[in-house]
């Protein structure tokens, strides 16, 4: 470390706030917390604005924050800022050193998965920060970047108490915003077909999203009669949440898209087993226990009779569950810090400022 080194960051308004837990948010603020300790100068910039929008509030306030930035500055811009407003970007890319952290490209949703101003922004950038290898390869082959370019640091997990489970292993936890790429409504249809089976899920994430599907998994799970089996608790935070996790089975991530999916290393840390969609950078989130063993159930995304075949396997195969169990507990020990993804990313600095 020398003297100096500063990194400006610029981040959606909102990373601190407690009722906004998204893996972007809780990425970018565990790093800033991190690069701090590190000795960084971190200057933290949240732009206020309805992201990835690009209207003209948004444009103006980018425009603003960037043209402060004095020249040769070293930029770490979250791709929800960037990809959206490209346009204004690119050009500070001329006098900046612009680094785009990418948790989840827009060209994901984009009509035959290409978004051709993101790709613009990207080979225009100093560098560009990914919390996958399977991110990084997408970005690889859909945009054509240079390989020196495109960087991985993947997130990592804060120390927490292993959580032991039950014997019957019936507490099902499910974590995320409810939205169609997160899956719960496929969940439910999964879950009326292990309906026989002793099992209550509960669901952590906002219902105000896309309050439309949180109220479709409602009806669904009444239409069930799995209403009082299926709970959807809004966003939890602190002690609460804490609570949530100490009384889990198995987390299940019934997702369409994830560019790595944190929740699932969160579960590990805590020496939970996970039933997943085997999508994006999920099988690398979930990784192996040191001997080898997989630490959970991977399931194509969006199939409902998989998944509830995975269901049915952990809650009736009490061997097979203490299996799992052993591999997650044993995975916690080789999961990274958010030390180790703050070292990452300073080097990647270092690099575009020497």
């Amino acid at each position: 470390m020398t003297a100096g080194e500063v990194v400006h960051v610029l981040v959606p308004e909102g990373i601190h706030d407690p009722l906004r837990p998204s893996g972007g948010n809780t990425y970018d603020r565990r790093l800033v917390e991190e690069l701090e300790a590190a000795g960084w100068s971190v200057r933290l910039v949240e732009l206020a604005g309805s992201w990835p929008d690009d209207g003209e509030a948004e444009r103006d306030t980018l425009e603003r924050e960037l043209r402060a930035l004095p020249d040769g500055s070293v930029a770490l811009v979250d791709g929800l800022v960037a990809s959206a407003l490209g346009t204004v970007v690119v050009p500070a890319c001329h006098r900046l050193r612009v680094v785009v952290l990418m948790h989840m490209p827009l060209g994901l949703d984009a009509a035959g998965g290409l978004h051709p101003e993101e790709g613009t922004l990207l080979r225009a950038s100093a560098a560009v920060v990914t919390p996958s290898a399977w991110a990084r390869s997408w970005l690889l082959a859909t945009y054509g970047l240079d390989p020196d370019l495109v960087h991985v640091a993947r997130p990592g997990v804060d120390p927490v108490p292993r959580v032991d489970g039950t014997e019957a292993g019936g507490a099902l936890l499910c974590v995320g915003a409810v939205t169609p790429d997160k899956g719960q409504a496929v969940l439910v249809a999964a879950l009326s077909r292990v309906a026989d089976l002793a099992w209550r899920c509960t669901c952590v994430g906002s219902l105000s999203v896309f309050p439309e599907y949180a109220d479709r998994a409602r009806r669904d799970a009444r239409h069930h009669q799995l209403d009082e089996r299926f709970v959807l608790t809004g966003a939890l935070v602190g002690d609460e949440l804490a609570r949530r996790w100490a009384a889990t089975d198995v987390l299940v991530l019934p997702s369409r898209k994830e560019t790595y999916g944190m929740v699932v290393t969160e579960a590990l840390s805590r020496g939970i087993p996970v039933i997943a969609s085997d999508v994006g950078g999920v099988p690398e989130a979930l990784g192996a226990a040191p001997g080898g063993a997989q630490p959970g159930l991977l399931v194509p995304p969006g199939d409902v009779p998989p998944l509830a075949e995975a269901l049915r396997l952990w809650l009736s195969d009490a061997d097979r569950r203490a299996a799992l169990r052993a591999a997650a507990r044993e995975r916690r020990t080789n999961l990274a810090s958010w030390a180790d993804t703050a070292d990452r990313v300073g080097r990647v600095l270092r690099e575009v400022a020497a």
